[in-house]
């Protein structure tokens, strides 16, 4: 398989911007042929992202800056920037952010087709 470059320009027009914040997809089959999903994921001050599962794959979220109190199944757990939370497949989940700044994270999928479903 030839890999493929994607530049700063290419990638920042994969930006999806929704009421609570923004996702820019870096990597995945649609845009670069890759077996992974590769995101940036900005939630903004007091919002949170949809409450929601990926069936098919496992998630792994990285938090670069920012307060996060994320709901994983049952669970609620606070994360700081420099933390990991590793989420598996059919685990509803998701973020509010718990600070006084955008939260940053990078997310990664364990498949270059990242499905979502929203809690119903």
């Amino acid at each position: 398989m030839k890999p493929r470059l994607r530049t700063r320009a290419q990638s920042s027009a994969q930006t999806v911007v929704e009421e609570w914040g923004s996702l820019t997809w870096l990597a995945g089959e649609a845009l670069t042929g890759s077996g992974i999903t590769v995101g940036r994921v900005v939630i903004k001050p007091g919002k949170s992202n949809p409450r929601h599962c990926h069936d098919r794959c496992e998630e792994v979220l990285y938090l670069l800056r920012g307060k996060l109190l994320h709901s994983l199944g049952d669970e609620k757990i606070e994360m700081d920037a420099g933390d990991t939370l590793a989420v598996p497949p059919g685990v509803m989940h998701n973020a509010l952010n718990a600070g006084e700044t955008d939260a940053e994270m990078m997310v990664a999928y364990s498949s270059g087709r990242r499905d979502f479903r929203e809690e119903s």
